[in-house]
């Protein structure tokens, strides 16, 4: 049993020496060494006690087991995806009135920048009938199966703080990533890879490491960057002529070290730090045979677009649903190449050229496989873009859209989504949500709520106070649950 579930999990960071030199003894006292996985009675810790990312049991039965968030770092533009506004032709070439921009925030065009009609056809797909750019080609195979929410907000406008703010929840560095939290929430499934695998196709992240870091939380929780190339992990191979064995005996010495320390001290890294010695010598093993797409079929690898050894989106979604059949817990796809403030048009072609073809395959070999029911699917970007146009020949800019972070698009498939529908609407000008508008934070609380926990409950006590994911907002987005 696992007292997160029904007891402040905040309790888990406390030195057992500390509770123990100062509690004595009671159900207290079990609760919180069970949290630790420690004994609960002061006896001695050993190695095969020190695996915080056992499984743990949920706040109630959840939904979904696992999480696959391919984010599209950047800014995707809704408005040449997703969100098709007609009437922006009829307004083509004017500029937006005071009232619309009263109090917004532009990073990189004026207050009088024109605004811009998408040259994007729109075409309805689907029993569910939804409206989705020409540029999407292989998405509408799947589109009955996924919720498009047109109507989600953040409180950042520039790549750096949105990107952390998506995916830690605040705007300050320093806090918990999604998938530090979702590990720290359900532990792992799987014992010879990393609860949470982190990919990137390319491009450079603006919000940097801290998108997908541990935060305050143990380092434990933090995400393992995967390499769709070369050797998978760096730094796990053994250097020549250091057999197994010989690791294997010293694994040992160091454990027991380690353990006597902790023992002494109840320090949370301490236990990551065997958990890490110990995961990549197991890795050695399974992190190869986990990029070997020898085993895959033909078919397979022609329907991801997916070419061994290559570095692409499409290795990395193969390589996703490859992770969660082998029990890892949340899965990060980075694709970094949406921030398009020139020519808009042409750069979300070539993006979704690049990506469409994987996500749809991904969601179809879930599907088929029996895993897309567990598994939650999301795609999304940190903001959209504005319906003005931006243009600065001293930047070589023209024909593209600026940060908008009062309405984006995101979409949802698997693990508890209720698909085939499309959630939220913004105004004639796609400026402003103006029906069911869904907050970054609100988002957050709905994946916790899939994966079965409450995002008011799952805490974590540090500099005396109790952080969670979604700060002190969240609303659970009642029309995406199935």
């Amino acid at each position: 049993m696992n007292p997160g579930a029904m007891i402040d999990t905040s309790s888990r960071h406390i030195p057992r020496r500390f509770f123990l030199e100062n509690f004595g003894f009671g159900l207290g006292q079990v609760a919180l060494t069970s949290l630790l996985g420690v004994p609960a009675a002061g006896a001695a810790v050993t190695t095969g006690q020190l695996n915080p990312l056992t499984p743990q049991l949920t706040h109630f039965p959840g939904r979904a087991k696992r999480v696959i968030f391919l984010f599209m770092g950047g800014g995707p533009s809704q408005l040449e995806l997703f969100d098709n506004k007609p009437t922006l032709a009829k307004y083509d070439g004017q500029t937006v009135s005071d009232d619309i921009l009263r109090d917004q925030q532009l990073p990189f065009i004026d207050r009088d920048a024109a605004l811009m009609a998408s040259p994007v056809r729109f075409t309805r797909h689907g029993q569910c009938g939804a409206e989705l750019s020409e540029f999407w080609t292989h998405l509408p195979q799947v589109v009955d199966d996924i919720a498009i929410v047109k109507s989600v907000h953040t409180e950042a406008f520039n790549h750096a703080p949105a990107q952390i703010f998506l995916n830690t929840g605040h705007l300050q560095l320093g806090k918990p990533s999604l998938g530090a939290w979702v590990t720290y929430g359900l532990g792992s499934e799987s014992e010879d890879l990393p609860a949470y695998v982190v990919m990137d196709s390319g491009g450079g992240l603006s919000g940097g490491a801290a998108i997908f870091g541990s935060g305050f939380l143990p380092s434990l929780y933090q995400g393992v960057q995967f390499r769709s190339q070369g050797e998978p992990v760096l730094f796990t191979a053994s250097p020549p002529g250091y057999d197994r064995a010989l690791q294997r005996d010293s694994l040992d010495l160091i454990n027991r070290l380690n353990a006597r320390r902790f023992n002494l001290h109840g320090d949370p890294e301490i236990a990551t730090r065997i958990n890490a010695y110990e995961m990549a010598f197991r890795m050695q093993i399974s992190a190869p045979k986990l990029i070997d797409f020898s085993q895959e079929s033909p078919h397979t690898l022609a329907m991801y677009g997916a070419q061994p050894g290559k570095r692409s989106f499409a290795n990395s979604c193969l390589l996703a649903r490859r992770l969660v059949e082998r029990g890892v817990r949340f899965v990060h796809c980075i694709h970094q190449r949406w921030d398009h403030h020139g020519n808009v048009v042409g750069g979300c072609r070539n993006q979704v050229r690049k990506t469409d073809q994987a996500a749809t395959a991904l969601l179809r070999d879930l599907k088929q496989r029996g895993l897309l029911d567990e598994t939650l699917v999301i795609w999304g970007g940190e903001f959209g873009r504005t319906p003005m146009v931006e243009n600065n020949p001293a930047l070589g800019r023209s024909r593209g859209r600026d940060h908008h972070p009062n309405a984006f698009t995101m979409w949802f498939a698997g693990g508890g989504i209720r698909g085939g529908q499309t959630i939220g609407k913004t105004d004639e000008l796609g400026y402003h949500v103006v029906e069911d508008p869904v907050h970054v934070h609100d988002l957050q609380a709905t994946m916790l709520h899939l994966l079965g926990m409450d995002h008011t409950r799952l805490t974590f006590r540090y500099q005396g106070r109790d952080f969670r994911l979604t700060d002190v907002g969240g609303q659970l987005v009642e029309k995406l649950l199935g």
